[in-house]
């Protein structure tokens, strides 16, 4: 249960208590989306105050945490005070890194135990997945792929990268994700050497590569992949693009495991990139992690100093992209174990000619 997690941290750390105001946080704690309420969590105390309009259904959905509702006009600066008094709290600890400079000083001075920060507290426990987790993930990517193997159907020469991008969010929500994941990037011929290329008005034309990159959430866990497709026909160096990237994600997927840096898996892809002589075109990471958030750590790229823990979620994303001509990128998911990784990508990576 994440509550005994978070208490752990109380236990190692020097705070007898922690608010989460967050949204993430908040639906880290309990399991419960809301875009208002507060956690408090104390050694004997586990308090989930809402307001109004979640308080019947909150009460309905979360165990671990009593589910308080927050009357009208009272602040939940107000109501944790209670909480402080009633269990002595001297030192309490907040979100600074999910906080405005703003917010912070605003809650330290309300609150009647002195302030200090999380810092990375509940970032570092999100890393490692538990197994319903990766599922509600790989649930999410279920239903990217079921749409990405419907819009295959719909790229066809005079079609506008808005209306693939529209198809994809129709499709994604029609087959269950409650949101996307992010705005689907949809870019093609010239506009796919942009790695996150907004949409536009743009007519998909023959000798185009589509790169689509999308996602979904489920149960509030994101999914993330990208696919990059060509109409008509493709040049020989198309193709020695497309196989140079395919090539170097699967050095990076060979070299995924728990224990080994971030930076060393993005080494072995970023080596074939350049060892095919596009190594200036390359110029991001080769993966980040995913699960509450489309972008939280770890990270795998060249500043990815930290070793992957076995149960981390992190995309594997390698691209190459000639400015004003044309661009290549591959994203799978990966779940990290002792000895290697396992991909939660089923879509096929072979080049698709439509």
């Amino acid at each position: 249960m994440k509550r005994e997690e978070l208490r752990a941290l109380l236990r190692e750390a020097p705070y007898d208590a922690m608010v989460l105001t967050s949204e993430i946080s908040r639906r880290y704690a309990t399991g419960f989306h809301s875009t208002a309420g507060a956690v408090y969590l104390s050694a004997d105390q586990a308090v989930f105050y809402t307001d109004f309009r979640y308080v019947e259904a909150a009460r309905a959905a979360v165990s671990g945490f009593e589910v308080r509702e927050i009357g009208s006009g009272r602040s939940y600066s107000a109501v944790i005070n209670e909480l402080i008094g009633q269990d002595g709290v001297k030192k309490i600890a907040l979100e600074d890194k999910q906080m405005t400079y703003a917010e912070y000083m605003s809650w330290s001075s309300a609150l009647h135990a002195a302030a200090m920060r999380l810092e990375d507290g509940v970032e570092r426990l999100r890393i490692t997945k538990e197994d319903d987790e990766v599922g509600r993930i790989a649930a999410a990517q279920r239903i990217a792929e079921r749409a990405l193997e419907e819009v295959l159907n719909d790229i066809r020469i005079g079609v506008t990268e808005k209306e693939v991008a529209a198809r994809l969010t129709y499709l994604m929500l029609h087959y269950g994700a409650e949101n996307m994941s992010f705005d689907p990037i949809v870019v093609s011929g010239a506009n796919s050497s942009k790695p996150h290329g907004v949409p536009t008005e743009k007519a998909i034309a023959a000798g185009d590569f589509v790169t689509m990159d999308f996602g979904c959430i489920v149960d509030g866990y994101c999914s993330d992949m990208t696919r990059t497709v060509a109409v008509g026909h493709v040049t020989d160096e198309m193709q020695t693009v497309y196989d140079t990237v395919l090539n170097a994600q699967l050095a990076g997927i060979a070299c995924c495991k728990a224990g080994v840096t971030g930076r060393a898996v993005d080494a072995a892809a970023r080596q074939v990139i350049a060892d095919a002589g596009y190594g200036d075109a390359f110029g991001h990471g080769f993966g980040h992690g995913v699960g509450l958030e489309i972008h939280e750590a770890p990270t795998a790229g060249p500043r990815g100093e930290a070793r992957l823990p076995a149960g981390a979620v992190v995309t594997a994303e390698p691209g190459i992209y000639l400015s004003g001509r044309f661009g290549v990128r591959i994203e799978d998911m990966l779940y990290v174990i002792e000895d290697g990784c396992i991909n939660l990508t089923e879509a096929p990576k072979a080049l698709v000619v439509l």
